[in-house]
């Protein structure tokens, strides 16, 4: 049997041992934890995180560009943006590119190129993988084939006759 005067000078003492106990298993667990954690960062890194850069790009239509033509300077504007893309930063899988066209005052879009980095190492081609916008044509005042109606009723049709055009292609700032 315990005795009565051994529990009275145990008790008061109950509180710093249990103060104790927690002060010792903090320091067990943080001399376990951290080394481990340690070991198991050095072994297998942090994944890389991968990700897809968007670009929005303009462009004015030139005195005396067909559609053809202005399709062809959107190609190679975005032909040059996707290549800028995948050379600046190691990081992007998969560019998606947007080239609008400027034409008196209306703005539309004229394509959208969607590539992964596999995909345009493979075949660097914007026209492959470009999607492009049928009714850009219409948004932008372009016809089929421009029309004169003379005064006697009698439709002329004047095809648009392609121009060598120089494609001049803007800076691009990704951010």
């Amino acid at each position: 049997m315990v005795s009565k005067n051994w529990l009275k000078t145990f008790i008061p003492l109950m509180p710093s041992i249990a103060k104790k106990i927690r002060i010792t298993n903090a320091v067990l667990l943080l001399s376990t934890a951290v080394p481990m954690w340690l070991v198991s960062s050095a072994i297998a890194p942090e994944i890389v995180q991968a990700y897809t850069n968007r670009v929005d790009l303009e462009i004015n239509r030139l005195p005396g560009d067909n559609y053809k033509s202005l399709l062809r300077r959107a190609e190679a504007v975005a032909r040059a943006a996707a290549q800028r893309s995948f050379d600046k930063d190691i990081l992007v899988t998969d560019v998606s590119i947007i080239i609008s066209v400027q034409n008196f005052g209306a703005i539309a879009p004229v394509l959208e190129l969607n590539v992964s980095r596999s995909q345009w190492r493979n075949r660097p081609d914007p026209q492959r993988w470009a999607k492009y916008f049928k009714m850009a044509r219409t948004l932008l005042f372009f016809g089929e084939s421009a029309t004169n109606t003379a005064s006697n009723g009698e439709t002329n049709a004047v095809e648009e006759t392609p121009q060598t055009v120089p494609i001049p292609v803007p800076e691009l700032k990704v951010e």
